[in-house]
């Protein structure tokens, strides 16, 4: 967990290094609003990449528990399919 908080710390910085850096850059404002827009776009990209590697991770991680110990019931399964999809709907609103 600690390095995914880590990769999500390093990719906010970057977007807010981008932001900043087009923001002081000298441009007409349509022009800095439009790189502000598709800087705040690869941003959510970035994010839904990130928050997919992290489901896929942690699905993986899940498995190799419910094999080794056998004791994960099918009722925890439609949880976190049921929680995998409510992120990915408030996710799918940004």
């Amino acid at each position: 967990m600690k390095s995914n908080n880590a990769i999500l710390g390093v990719v906010a910085g970057l977007a807010a290094g981008a932001v900043i850096g087009v923001l002081l850059a000298p441009d007409k404002g349509s022009n800095t609003r439009k790189k502000i827009g598709k800087k705040a776009n690869e941003l959510k990209d970035n994010l839904k990449e990130g928050f997919d590697n992290t489901v896929s991770t942690l699905e993986k991680k899940y498995g190799e528990l419910q094999e080794k110990y056998n004791f994960l019931s099918e009722n925890i399964d439609d949880k976190l399919q049921e929680g995998k999809s409510k992120i990915k709907e408030e996710l799918s609103k940004i």
